[in-house]
């Protein structure tokens, strides 16, 4: 299997510090440096403070003793001096108190080693208090006997020092602590837009304009959020503007201007893919209905009433079918309107075209009374020796036919001739093959224009009956109609899973059928298949039709949603068929359009449908979306496609489709 191009992840910076840690690492680094030095400066005031009175007490202890020896007991007696200095140095507060002699020979004293007094060891080496000597003369009368030098015990001064600094530190950390709470606080409520515009710019970048910034802050903020919103606003009304471009390209090209159905040449391009595609053909029916003697009714009640009465049939039209899975209708000219059922055989074809000229004719009379007006319609069988041109035909020459009736009728082109099992039969045949699992996934390449490597394999399902291998176009409508289409698709799911599970390089794309997605259980299932899938489902391309975003738009953005969590990138298949309107892309992430093949078929010599193609491709590369092309089977609508931008190809041109078994 061929490698998928990887889609586009956004540029993320790595290792890289964000604006709010740099400024609380600055302002909490700052305001911890000031309170450090603070504490320092405090800490150096407070040791000189005890250092003047470690030195003041030693000079006051000094003065006390050497008056004593002079006047209160005589000096010159040893024994009496010993004594005073005993009684005083017993106190505790002295580390030495020295009598000398006036020739400085040592008389009485007493002297101890400095200790902490509980303070730490390491806290007495860094705090180092100076031990100043205090000194005073001892005499008698005239006579200078000697002096006195006294130092104080420091112990106390090392243990207030230790107190005041343990509360010092203890402040400061309290004040550091509550400071930078208080920062942290500040700059996270300042920069909060700062958060909001990241997520307002992912989701630009995600081409989503709806996300606002509504957070107050600084003017500054304040304005760079007013400028984002308004970016965002642009850009909304730009893309607003370009959906309405192409869904008028779309009406101008592909629908007719008074009922929106289908242009005549619209359907017929259609018809013929649907009919002649190899892959593609398939069981079903053409009708071609006629509102008699609406020139009368044109002339009777002019032509804005006739207008009015064809949008009424035209809303009709499109409920039958609406209620008819991959059915598609059109306007061919004046009151002849055309309508194909995939999958629907003759007979049932016959039983519906009556209903619905039933209740045609009813809205007709009702607005064209008191005339006497029918409505007639033709049903031809597709057959796979019948072109487009000749199912046209054999419709056409039924309508014919039940012109010729009096009353409102439908013919058939071959009454003799259905072709296909009749509904229990199918039943039957599709309920084996599921509760067998006897269904095969075949793939076709979808390739990247210009080098021809692969985006994906498209994924084709196929059930084996007596009559051999019937394609999807064959059996989906009919197990849409059985409500069995869940049931295909679940199995499809595990079949492709496991094939990338096996196939390491291998990148798929697959289908969901309309009810599938409308299903909550099924939606259930494949979000729990996926996740368990691991990260080979990152390898998966899960494909919505259109018609189903339109008409089932809240459960197709629970899927999308919860596909693009999953990262299981999401595409819209059968782009551009039914005129549903582009808006859906602004508020749903895809990524990726699978452009039906109506409009690809003939695309070198149809200019109207290269025109909507090209602005096609520039809107949805406008918002990161690929734009893929189906049914490319000649080389010039192939360089049409490349000359155009798109993303990737797929048809019998640029590769068949072949059995996932195989090693092609």
């Amino acid at each position: 299997m061929a490698r998928m191009q990887s889609l586009a992840l956004p540029f993320r910076q790595r290792g890289l510090i964000s604006l709010r840690s740099l400024l609380l690492l600055y302002t909490g680094s700052l305001l911890l440096l000031i309170l450090l030095a603070s504490l320092a400066f405090s800490f150096d005031r407070f040791r000189d403070y005890v250092s003047d009175q470690l030195e003041g007490h030693a000079r006051d202890g000094a003065t006390a003793v050497g008056l004593s020896l002079s006047n209160a007991i005589d000096g010159r007696d040893p024994v009496a001096s010993e004594s005073l200095i005993d009684s005083v140095f017993d106190s505790g507060r002295y580390l030495s108190m020295v009598y000398f002699d006036h020739s400085g020979e040592w008389v009485a004293g007493r002297q101890t080693t400095v200790s902490g007094a509980g303070v730490p060891s390491w806290f007495v080496t860094l705090a180092d208090l100076p031990l100043p000597v205090g000194r005073a003369e001892v005499v008698r009368g005239w006579s200078r006997l000697g002096y006195v030098e006294v130092v104080s015990h420091p112990g106390r001064a090392y243990r207030d020092l230790w107190h005041v600094t343990i509360g010092m530190i203890g402040g400061t950390m309290v004040v550091g602590t509550v400071g930078l709470l208080l920062l942290f606080w500040m700059v996270r409520r300042l920069l909060k837009p700062l958060k909001a515009l990241e997520k307002q710019a992912e989701a630009l970048g995600r081409r989503d304009f709806r996300k606002r910034v509504d957070v107050n802050s600084t003017r500054d903020l304040n304005q760079v959020t007013r400028a984002m919103n308004q970016m965002a606003d642009d850009l909304g009304a730009l893309f607003e503007g370009q959906a309405k471009l192409i869904q008028h390209l779309r009406r101008v090209s592909n629908e007719d201007t008074v009922t929106g159905l289908a242009s005549r040449s619209a359907f017929d391009q259609r018809l013929k893919v649907e009919v002649e595609s190899e892959e593609r053909a398939a069981p079903g029916v053409l009708f071609l209905i006629q509102l008699d003697d609406f020139t009368l009714y044109n002339t009777t009640y002019g032509r804005s009433e006739a207008d009015r009465l064809l949008l009424s049939i035209a809303g009709v039209i499109n409920q039958f079918v609406r209620d008819h899975t991959g059915a598609f209708a059109g306007r061919r000219s004046g009151a002849e309107f055309a309508i194909f059922l995939p999958g629907v055989t003759q007979a049932d074809g016959i039983v519906w075209c009556h209903q619905l000229l039933e209740e045609l004719d009813g809205v007709y009379a009702d607005r064209a009374s008191p005339m006497d007006v029918m409505v007639h319609g033709g049903v031809a069988q597709a057959l796979e020796d019948r072109n487009a041109r000749e199912l046209m035909v054999a419709a056409d020459e039924a309508l014919r036919q039940a012109q010729t009736r009096p009353q409102t009728d439908c013919q058939a082109a071959d009454p003799e001739r259905d072709g296909h099992h009749n509904l229990e039969t199918w039943r039957a045949i599709i309920r084996w093959a599921i509760d067998h699992d006897q269904l095969s996934l075949w793939l076709q390449p979808m390739v990247v224009n210009g080098n021809g490597h692969l985006v994906y394999h498209q994924v084709f399902s196929r059930i084996e009956s007596d009559e051999g291998e019937l394609r999807a176009a064959v059996f989906v409508p009919i197990a849409e109609r059985f409500g069995m289409i869940a049931e295909i698709d679940q199995l499809v799911v595990r079949h492709a899973l496991v094939l990338l599970e096996r196939q390491p390089q291998a990148s798929l794309a697959l289908t969901l059928g309309a009810s599938s997605v409308a299903s909550d259980s099924f939606r259930q299932d494949l979000i729990e298949c996926l996740e368990s899938a691991g990260p080979s489902r990152k390898r998966l391309w899960v494909g919505i039709s259109e018609q189903t975003v339109h008409h089932h738009r809240t459960a197709v953005g629970l899927l999308v949603r919860a596909l693009n969590r999953l990262d299981v990138a999401v595409l819209v298949d059968r782009f551009g068929v039914g005129g549903v309107p582009f808006s859906y892309l602004r508020n749903l992430r895809f990524q990726g359009l699978r452009i039906d093949n109506s409009f690809i078929h003939g695309i070198d010599s149809h200019e109207e449908n290269r025109f909507y193609l090209e602005s096609v491709v520039a809107i949805a590369h406008s918002r990161g979306v690929k734009v893929f092309a189906t049914g490319v089977e000649t080389a010039k609508e192939y360089d049409v496609l490349c000359a155009l931008g798109v993303d990737g190809a797929m048809g019998y041109h640029l590769g068949r489709p072949f059995q996932a078994d195989n090693d092609n």
